[in-house]
């Protein structure tokens, strides 16, 4: 067998984060500018079945029998064999590497479960289409979130801008599952996103399992603040989808003050959609699980430069500029 290697990109929600659990649609859209790459090489001298996985990353080095049954890297590569009717991999080497920073709202995890499993399967001789791969990257996102929403597996997995809305069979329901509409759309206009990052790891997991808490003890509170984010999501598609990307400013700002209200943001993270509108941004806020990670915002690409150095003056570690639908 040769050598397989794939890769995916990072993500960022636009709009809709954690009312997306909540039936709420989302927008989402690929970061080709961050990516995760996974190779797999033949070992023409071992057994079957013996599968070392490096990822030099996070300092691991072991055999795939060597880790928890429960490591994310486990489960991608069981769902793959499972799904293929696989019982033992032949002798190989998994390489995994990313350029996604971790726990910052770029959906590292999914990118990386997303490059496993398609080359894995590339390397087995069986590819998977889409919607299957994005199926069991979901499977990994439960280990990563708990209760994830859907939108990392799917926007990473067909590397288009999507809006996603779940299904939700029931308002007892509500956090299950992974069934969802998942539409692509037309930017008429494209537009600039810096991302800045604020160093602070955040895992989602803990965030989406706050904002159930919160839920489940001020359900009609949290659903006024969902019902309002949905409309905010609803709005930025049309202005997406009408060519006017400059209002999609407003709509950040309006959306960052409601995640607020949700105890998603933190100092660092107003600190930098403060700095970004005092430079000039036409709109900012925070994106993914918040409390850390990463915060977006729209600006003219003339000021882009101005805007990523007053960003890393309030504290970003690291700032992205992305041209979405470019």
């Amino acid at each position: 067998m040769p050598a397989f290697t794939a890769t995916a990109p990072g993500k960022i929600i636009l709009f809709g984060e954690h009312a997306v659990v909540y039936g709420q649609p989302a927008i989402a859209v690929p970061v080709m500018q961050a990516r995760a790459r996974a190779t797999i090489t033949p070992n023409i001298r071992g057994n079957a079945g013996a599968v070392r996985i490096l990822a030099p990353d996070i300092g691991l080095d072991k055999m795939l029998d060597e880790l928890d049954s429960a490591h994310a890297l486990v489960a991608a590569i069981e769902g793959v064999t499972n799904a293929l009717g696989v019982t033992r991999i032949p002798a190989c080497t998994l390489k995994v590497s990313s350029s996604i920073p971790v726990a910052s709202g770029l959906g590292s995890g999914a990118a990386v479960s997303v490059a496993v499993i398609r080359a894995l399967a590339g390397y087995l001789g069986k590819p998977l289409p889409n919607e299957q791969i994005s199926t069991l990257a979901y499977e990994v996102e439960k280990i990563h979130h708990g209760t994830p929403s859907g939108i990392d597996n799917t926007v990473i997995t067909f590397a288009q801008p999507v809006n996603f809305k779940r299904e939700l069979p029931s308002p007892r329901g509500r956090g299950a599952g992974s069934e969802g509409i998942i539409e692509t759309f037309h930017i008429a206009k494209p537009f600039t996103i810096i991302i800045a990052d604020t160093g602070i790891s955040s895992p989602t997991k803990e965030t989406v399992g706050d904002v159930r808490g919160g839920w489940q003890a001020e359900a009609a509170r949290y659903e006024r603040l969902f019902a309002a984010i949905g409309s905010i999501t609803r709005a930025a598609r049309q202005a997406i989808e009408s060519g006017h990307p400059e209002r999609l400013g407003p709509l950040m700002n309006e959306n960052h003050e409601l995640l607020g209200e949700m105890r998603v943001s933190s100092p660092e993270l107003d600190r930098l959609v403060q700095a970004a509108r005092a430079a000039g941004a036409l709109g900012a806020k925070l994106s993914g699980g918040g409390r850390g990670g990463n915060m977006i915002t729209l600006v003219d690409a003339e000021n882009a430069e101005t805007i990523s150095a007053a960003l890393r003056g309030a504290g970003a570690v690291r700032t992205i500029l992305t041209c979405v639908g470019d």
